[in-house]
């Protein structure tokens, strides 16, 4: 049976649109944890954070993750924060190959700043304080992120090229 994919990688690097792409491709079911989240909670992610905070919100994340993990076939798009939850990103290493997609905190910052989706951690920063938070949680969340099984440079890789890397990961 194919095994998963998980796409991780920080707020704005493109990991559902690109997962989308590559779930296509290799005819497996996407899906964005954060979606995944909502359906299972009956909440947005805006108003988990609001109501419960973000360590409530991290402990129903990493719950959904877990019960995906049990099931194969699919393309999974992690929140940002998700590799650096629990033992998330030794979790998705053992049910997945996962992918780190790499892109420069300049372009994450330019992302996040134009981006029509609400994001609960970044929705009410200035500018400057959106940068001081991206330089901030980038380093905090780098080592984990680089516990990938493969890194693509977000700006640069394509569903089709994804493909052909990473399907040398799916033979076991």
């Amino acid at each position: 049976m194919v095994r998963n994919v998980v796409l991780v990688g920080f707020s704005g690097a493109g990991k559902t649109t690109l997962g989308r792409a590559l779930a296509h491709r290799l005819g497996l079911e996407f899906v964005d944890l954060d979606d995944a989240v909502e359906e299972k909670y009956h909440a947005t992610i805006p108003h988990i954070f609001q109501k419960y905070g973000e360590s409530v919100f991290r402990q129903c994340e990493y719950q959904t993750l877990k019960e995906m993990l049990k099931g194969q076939g699919m393309v999974i798009a992690a929140g940002g924060g998700t590799p650096a939850n629990q033992d998330a990103m030794q979790l998705m290493n053992a049910h997945a190959v996962t992918v780190y997609v790499d892109l420069p905190e300049e372009t994450l910052v330019r992302r996040l700043k134009n981006s029509k989706k609400e994001r609960p951690l970044t929705a009410a920063l200035s500018e400057e304080d959106l940068v001081a938070y991206v330089q901030e949680r980038l380093e905090q969340r780098l080592p984990y992120y680089r516990m990938a099984q493969l890194t693509v440079k977000g700006d640069e890789v394509s569903a089709e090229n994804l493909c052909e890397r990473i399907s040398h990961l799916f033979a076991e």
